[in-house]
């Protein structure tokens, strides 16, 4: 008796772990599974004999079904509900996790959502799109520009709260690499009272054109703000479910992921009714292979945007929810911290909104647009 008791648990154990792990392959397949299967997908050390037996049994007990005799097996609602239990035990220490690495008070908040993005889309193994509302007092801290033909040069331009701009300027004829460096110094003594470098006249005056068209360009986007930000990270990962083997299916979910405006509205609609939304298959057309599950988050309680996630229809639901659930928590309690701690200020959207109010007017004050030269 005493050794009965010590082997039956561990059998027991064994042929709950094949359930599991059926359930699981079921999952990303959406096809029966038969013994050789599952063996080939982490089962190896146990014979397609044994696995069989096990089947037979977890059939006779209602875990699993066949569809006809020769095929393999299916989970049940039996299954399922097993198979989500198990998953509570051991998703809470994941949530935790995922907490930990979604709490962090930063002045970089534009840097901060894009990784919030990223860590989501690691965890869900989907693509994540997020919005967000507009954060002030963003000043810019480096332009580089580029090269990039005879007419155009691309100038890139790094904020402080870590966002990432890029403007394409025109010119009457192609500029070597030096000029360029050099006109590059002239934005950063504009910019940062750095030591003015030494141009020839043609140089200064193309610099000069250069640096106001910039900065005018700069000021225009981020006054008129007439939709949120969008944040998305994740593209590979529909790659990786069976459901996107086809190449219609994926060109859908990615003509859904690459249409800010649909995606603007899944998550206008889950701040709308506040709580956490879903879109599934024809909900989507015409992609009506894929879900999305959109949650909204807030600053001081008052909501500012919904983070959202697509996948195929066939994902761990209960899995994601959770996941969203402690995300947009997360980025709410992060999000408020940070902007008391840092004295930021943010606003939300205004389609009306399109001159520059007097709370925009310091950035006109501030050195990136203080024009030493008389020309603004």
């Amino acid at each position: 008796m005493k050794m009965m008791r010590q082997t039956r648990p561990a059998k027991d154990q064994r042929e709950r772990l094949v359930l599991l792990g059926l359930v699981e392959l079921y999952l990303q397949s959406g096809k029966p599974i038969g013994s050789n299967t599952l063996r080939e997908n982490g089962f190896d050390h146990l014979s397609s004999a044994t696995i069989r037996n096990y089947f037979t049994k977890l059939e006779e007990t209602g875990f699993l079904k066949q569809q006809h005799s020769s095929g393999g097996r299916i989970p049940t609602q039996m299954a399922y509900k097993l198979y989500a239990d198990t998953l509570l035990v051991s998703e809470q220490k994941d949530v935790k996790e995922l907490r930990s690495k979604l709490l962090k008070e930063t002045r970089e908040i534009a840097l901060y959502l894009q990784s919030t993005a990223e860590i989501l889309s690691e965890a869900s193994k989907c693509t994540v799109f997020l919005s967000a509302p507009r954060f002030d007092h963003d000043l810019i801290l480096d332009i580089k520009l580029t090269g990039i033909d005879q007419n155009r040069c691309l100038c890139i331009l790094i904020t402080d709260f870590g966002l990432v701009h890029t403007e394409l300027l025109y010119v009457d004829k192609k500029l070597s690499s030096f000029t360029l460096k050099r006109i590059e110094s002239y934005f950063h003594f504009r910019l940062k009272g750095f030591d003015k470098p030494t141009l020839s006249p043609e140089e200064e005056i193309l610099a000069t054109k250069l640096y106001g068209e910039l900065m005018l360009r700069h000021i225009v986007g981020y006054t008129n703000f007439s939709s949120e930000d969008i944040y998305k990270t994740g593209f590979s990962t529909l790659l990786n479910y069976p459901d996107f083997n086809d190449a219609s299916s994926l060109a859908q979910g990615l003509a859904l992921f690459e249409n800010p405006t649909h995606l603007r509205s899944f998550l206008q609609q889950a701040c709308t009714e506040n709580r956490l939304s879903c879109w599934i298959g024809e909900d989507l057309l015409p992609a009506s292979g894929c879900t999305i599950i959109a949650i909204p988050y807030r600053i001081n309680q008052t909501t500012v945007g919904a983070i959202g996630i697509l996948g195929p229809s066939r994902v761990p639901y209960r899995k994601l929810f959770e996941i969203l659930k402690t995300a947009s928590d997360a980025v709410s309690e992060t999000l408020t911290r940070s902007i008391y701690k840092f004295k930021i200020s943010f606003r939300t959207p205004d389609v009306t909104n399109l001159t520059l109010t007097q709370h925009h007017s310091s950035l006109l004050q501030c050195p990136l647009l203080e024009d030493k030269t008389g020309v603004l």
